[in-house]
């Protein structure tokens, strides 16, 4: 089964074009006061005016990727092009809206199947053209940058015609689909046979099967429904090399799980054609509800406490004063003092869900919690997916809104959590104005949990180099306080930096030792993911 295709996201912002809004002048005002900074507009240039390289795909390369998937699914005109040479980070935005696609890749090919796609990446190693898979195009990390590394020619290997739900195994609980289809469509074809995978990032609209599971990603409702790494019972992928087909039953002691090395590979091993996934039944009883504390430290205990519970609920969200008090004031709300936590019970019982809410009632009242009801979720999960949207509407107005994300024990949480903020403050305090920071905690493990900032500040004269600068001291502050440079944003260009770091020289050198297996000629996705080697300098984030 397949189905029809969601629209394609704006080349210069987040998401559909026709859902755009303004920003009103008062509200623009008051973000200037707040920041203490004078706003400069950065409006988009038509896109007729944007700047993409030539196309450097030569005839032979060009006339053998036509042979495997037809004429019709190769393209070279410029809004292709434009639409596939990078994601949706704040710095990619910028670029764009500066006329600036230094990034397109040389043609957009989209393959049909598993074989046109190991096809397609055999002849891309013959010719020596680099392969970007793109699913959704939703990176906030550089993720899809068309980079061409040290080849001649690059395309962007678009995966939405691998489109269909291929199986279910009712009785495994099981699911088989294919990478290319957006979640939406995923749980509308899933649903009908009575399932769900209850995976709910922020990029749910327009982010795909295979994204998710190249890049480990988390939903909001992972304290019930785990990590998407956690749904993944079995992969295929195709590499230049030939295909890998792994996972054979839901555990097994066959050596190191390969698995592992696919889930997670941003597609530097391979590019993931098909995943089966462990699914859930539809829930039958949904109820949230809204609880405060008096501070972010005690929220943070109380999480804690859950999270190593029996009992605990689908979703478990906290955010900090700031914040609490920023998302009140943008609803219209005021905001009680202290924090907002929200959590969230997805069953198919009513007396199950009841008796997890009554044991979650009272270990959050232990911890010094108070319930306010069903309301403020609401209105969260009413605006859930427009932030993206308010974050463009900000950038128009010459404001950075951008986020980034790590995760440690809970002793470190909170160290953490300070030293983060103070490099940020530090980076964007001064004659440019200051900076809101917001944080909250929304993904939590017996061992520890995430923190999510979102950081405002005016975009300034130069604001590449104002984010750069940002973000290069909190991911330095993450690497030197123990925290990982990525929860679930993965690593692309913007956290390659710091992975040797993460994972020492002798791991990155395994990183280097998997590709080399797979990838010989090196084409695919180059310059993300794996740390050059130390003769060969690193790159610096947002570079």
């Amino acid at each position: 089964m397949s189905t029809n295709r969601a629209v394609d996201m704006s080349w210069f912002a987040w998401g559909d074009p026709a859902r755009a809004t303004e920003l009103s002048d008062s509200l623009r005002d008051l973000i200037a006061r707040t920041l203490g900074a004078e706003l400069r507009d950065l409006p988009p240039v038509d896109e007729s005016d944007v700047r993409l390289p030539a196309v450097a795909l030569d005839a032979a390369a060009f006339a053998a990727l036509t042979d495997v998937v037809g004429a019709d699914n190769v393209h070279t005109d410029s809004a292709a092009r434009l639409r596939h040479c990078g994601g949706k980070s704040t710095p990619d935005l910028l670029r764009r809206r500066a006329g600036e696609a230094g990034t397109a890749p040389d043609a957009v090919v989209l393959p049909a199947d598993h074989d046109q796609v190991e096809a397609v990446l055999r002849l891309c190693a013959e010719h020596r053209v680099a392969v970007v898979p793109f699913g959704g195009g939703t990176s906030v990390v550089g993720g899809v940058d068309a980079l061409r590394g040290a080849f001649p020619a690059v395309i962007s290997l678009d995966l939405r015609r691998l489109d269909r739900l291929v199986s279910v195994d009712a009785d495994s609980m099981t699911a088989t689909l294919q990478a290319g289809l957006r979640t939406p469509e995923a749980e509308q074809l899933l649903s009908a046979h009575g399932f769900t995978l209850g995976h709910l990032p922020q990029s749910y609209e327009f982010a795909t099967i295979g994204g998710y599971a190249a890049t480990r990603s988390s939903g909001q409702a992972s304290a019930g429904y785990g990590r998407f790494d956690d749904m993944v019972v079995a992969l295929k992928a195709a590499t230049p090399r030939g295909t890998l087909d792994l996972g054979r039953a839901p555990a097994s002691a066959a050596g190191p799980d390969l698995r592992q090395l696919l889930v997670g590979s941003e597609g530097a091993f391979g590019v993931i054609t098909e995943v089966t996934l462990r699914v859930r039944p539809l829930p039958e009883v949904q109820h949230d509800e809204a609880w405060s504390f008096p501070d972010y430290a005690t929220g943070a205990a109380a999480l804690r406490r859950l999270a190593q519970s029996a009992s605990r609920p689908t979703t478990a969200r906290l955010s900090d004063e700031t914040e609490t008090f920023v998302n009140a004031a943008l609803s219209g709300k005021s905001a009680a003092p202290g924090c907002l936590a929200v959590v969230g019970f997805d069953g198919t019982d009513e007396e199950e869900v009841a008796a997890r809410r009554a044991a979650v009632t009272t270990t959050l009242t232990e911890a010094g919690g108070t319930p306010l009801g069903t309301e403020p979720v609401a209105e969260w999960r009413h605006s859930r997916f427009h932030g993206p949207y308010l974050r463009d509407t900000l950038l128009s107005a010459g404001v950075l809104s951008e986020t980034l994300e790590t995760a440690t024990t809970w002793s470190g949480l909170l160290p953490l959590y300070e030293a983060v903020g103070a490099a940020l403050k530090e980076a964007l305090e001064g004659p440019e104005g200051g900076a809101v920071i917001m944080c909250h905690i929304s993904h939590t493990y017996p061992a520890g949990a995430s923190l999510y900032f979102t950081v405002v500040t005016a975009a300034g004269a130069d604001p590449l180099s104002r984010w750069a600068a940002a973000k290069r001291a909190a991911s330095d502050a993450i690497a030197e306080h123990g925290g990982t440079i990525s929860h679930h944003h993965a690593v692309g260009t913007d956290h390659r930096p710091w992975m040797t770091a993460e994972i020492g020289p002798l791991g990155a050198d395994i990183l280097r030792a998997v590709k080399s297996a797979v990838d010989p000629v090196g084409v695919l996705n180059p310059g993300k993911l794996i740390p050059d080697p130390p003769h060969k300098g690193t790159p610096r984030a947002g570079a």
